[in-house]
């Protein structure tokens, strides 16, 4: 990755992961400033929901908000739950286009997390639809309260724990989301709210009614 792109130090790489993939770790990507006025932005102005999602034949609120943004036919399902994207807002194209010429990878969509206090988290899980390919890149950007991020290996149960603070950027890509699952565990000891945003490519899906216009055929419902 590209060196002093934003604006302030340069951030440093620190690899994160001992192999069988690659997990680069980047504190305080984001100036202070710039990173302090994107939470507040993202916050006020996302139209946040909590989803519903099904495990073990149990329906259950997810614990914490979503939100999906993206080109119109970034369509993602995940936990059950499918998401058609909202119009990117400006401020997340901007990340959006500065990473791809910083990584050399492509984002079509992002995935928006609002951790509203240490009761929030994420199960163990891999970004491994199959509408993401084989070995994708998701850069993920933190704001707001410090939570641990932690990784397992899939055939050894190896963990890696780092820090997610303020304005950091996480890279992950090459094999591990097939190798390692990863997490956001609750702590009693966070009190404040996280903002997390993973810029992703997935798969264009379109409905059928877009399948329609592509064929030249009316929608047969």
């Amino acid at each position: 990755m590209q060196r002093g792109f934003f604006s302030g130090a340069p951030a440093e790489a620190v690899p994160i992961l001992p192999g069988d993939g690659e997990a680069s770790y980047y504190r305080a990507f984001l100036p202070a400033t710039q990173a302090d006025e994107l939470f507040a932005h993202l916050e006020r102005e996302v139209p946040w929901r909590q989803e519903r999602m099904r495990m073990y034949g149990v329906e259950r609120l997810v614990p914490r908000l979503t939100a999906w943004y993206g080109d119109a036919l970034a369509r993602y399902t995940y936990s059950g739950v499918a998401n058609d994207p909202l119009p990117w807002l400006p401020a997340l194209a901007a990340l959006r286009d500065r990473f791809e010429r910083a990584t050399g990878a492509r984002f079509n969509s992002a995935l928006l997390n609002l951790y509203r206090d240490g009761n929030d988290s994420v199960a163990w899980h891999a970004d491994d639809e199959p509408e993401l390919g084989a070995r994708p890149t998701i850069a993920s950007v933190s704001l707001g309260a410090e939570r641990v991020f932690e990784l397992a290996h899939v055939a050894d149960g190896h963990r890696v724990k780092c820090l997610l603070e303020h304005g950091s950027l996480l890279v992950m890509s090459g094999d591990s989301q097939r190798c390692w699952r990863h997490r956001v565990a609750k702590s009693r000891a966070v009190e404040h709210s996280r903002i997390n945003l993973t810029f992703r490519e997935v798969a264009a899906r379109p409905n059928a009614e877009e399948r329609a216009k592509t064929d030249g055929r009316p929608d047969a419902r």
